[in-house]
Order: structure tokens, then sequence, then C-alpha cells
């Protein structure tokens, strides 16, 4: 017989074909990124009810399961409300900064966070924010007014420190949201509104103002704000800074809330954020 040669022909390796598997997408993950996308873009507005499920399985072409599960996805995220019943549908939620405050607290409560280092945070944060605000060059127009407003309504009711607490807290928060940096405003104001929360929960609503109860310590108050709402009107950018900063430091009592009476040694809770 006359040789042959034999051709061999390559067998694809096994252990090629096992490197790095592709993972497509879920199909209900893919559907809800897309109308992920359709919220937080603005096509569908906060309030307006998504398309119906006949729509959805129309535009994204599958089958009625991942569907469900794409809006289970959505409505886990706090993006939409289903309805169910007779009068269904699914209602669309813009983000809101009180959602990011909430899981901030959530956060810092499962560590064992006290509030002095929320304190803390503000006290370092909240100054920069003050600069900001005095750097905006259309400050005349958007934050001043607003301060001035908070301001004018706390010197109507400096008898009551039960109305003037809370405008007192308001000054800062609108400060914080007015810097012009959305950023800041956000992650800031978390910690404003945190913070807030505690005031309300731990002095407020339980009478204990500390030295708020003072009217003296109340006129002090009105008279720090006055100064940095001076500088920020001035757009003294490093006088707001310093203004901010000594009227955050200021603290009659080295374990309590300010000038205010609950113990900040206490660890943070979050609900103060949910039941307000």
């Amino acid at each position: 017989m006359t040789g042959v040669t034999k051709t061999r022909i390559a067998k694809p390796q096994a252990s090629m074909a096992a490197k790095k598997p592709v993972r497509l997408p879920r199909l209900a993950e893919m559907v809800a990124a897309g109308l992920r996308d359709k919220i937080l873009s603005g096509e569908l507005d906060d309030g307006a009810l998504l398309p119906r499920q006949e729509d959805l399985l129309a535009e994204f072409g599958v089958s009625p399961p991942s569907i469900r599960e794409a809006l289970r996805i959505l409505e886990t995220e706090g993006l939409i409300t289903v309805k169910r019943g007779n009068v269904g549908g699914a209602v669309v939620h813009l983000p809101q900064a009180s959602k990011a405050a909430y899981m901030l607290g959530l956060v810092l409560q499962s560590r064992g966070t006290k509030l002095e280092d929320v304190k803390d945070a503000i006290r370092q944060l909240e100054p920069a924010c003050a600069a900001a605000c005095a750097s905006r060059p259309d400050r005349a127009t958007t934050i001043l007014p607003k301060l001035r407003e908070v301001m004018d309504e706390a010197e109507k009711v400096i008898d009551d420190p039960d109305k003037y607490v809370p405008l007192a807290r308001q000054f800062h928060t609108e400060m914080v949201a007015g810097c012009g940096n959305a950023t800041m405003s956000l992650v800031v104001g978390a910690l404003e509104a945190l913070w807030s929360g505690h005031v309300d929960t731990l002095a407020r609503k339980t009478s204990q103002y500390g030295s708020f109860a003072d009217k003296k310590v109340r006129l002090s108050t009105v008279r720090e704000h006055e100064k940095l709402y001076k500088c920020i009107e001035d757009g003294d950018a490093r006088g707001a800074e310093k203004a901010a900063r000594e009227h955050l430091s200021e603290s009659l009592h080295e374990n309590q809330g300010w000038r205010h009476s609950f113990d900040v040694s206490a660890i943070v809770k979050a609900s103060t954020i949910r039941d307000g």
C-alpha cells in the first residue's frame, strides 16, 4: 500500500472555550435599564404612568415575565410604584434627595456611627458651601433672597423656640442647597437633613431646646446668621467660610449637639428621616 498522509484536524480546546464565558444581561435587566434611562433623562415625567404592559411588550420584544421582573427592579430602586388591581399601572418617581439622606442614615446606623461624627462632618463641609454661595455671581437673585426670607421669618418668632429652632436649621439647609454645586448640595444636604431629623426628633419634639431655651442664645444665632449673610452678599468667600466655621464651632457643651440638649454620643437613627 502506498503511504497516505492523513491530515489531522485540530479540535477546539475545551479549556479555551471555557475561558471568560460571555454573559449576556438578562432580558429583564435590559428592559429595566431602558426604562431607567427614560426616567432619569426626563423623557418620563415624575408622576406619569409607564406605558401599558402591551406597549412595553411591543417596544422591547420580550415576554411578560421579563417585563414584570423589570418593573420589580425599578420598584425596588424607588423609581416606580406599581399599582395593582382594577386601576393598575406603574407611577414614575424621580430620585429624591431625601432618599439619599435616608440611605446615608441606614449605612451610618448599621456601622454604629455616632451623631458626633455627623456633627463633625457638617462642621468641616458646610463652611465650603458658604464660600461657594459667596462666589456665585448670581447670588443676589438665587441664594440671598431665600436666606433673607428665612432670617426675617426667624426674627418674627424669636420669642418662640418651638418655631424658631426649625427656621434656624432651615437657614443652613437653604445655604447648602444654594451653593451652586449640585454634588455638594446633595452630599452635604443629606447630612443636613439627617442632622435636622435628629434636632426635630430629639430636641424640638421633646421641647428639650438646650441653650436655645434662652432668648439671648437665639438672638446670638440671629447675629451670627446676619454676619454670614453679609459675607455672602459682599462676595467675601473667605469671610463667609470663616463666619460659618465660627458659627458651627460654637458649642456650650462638648458632648451636646451644638446649642441643643441632646447627647451626640448616641448612634445615628435613620428613622428620624423616614418618620419625618
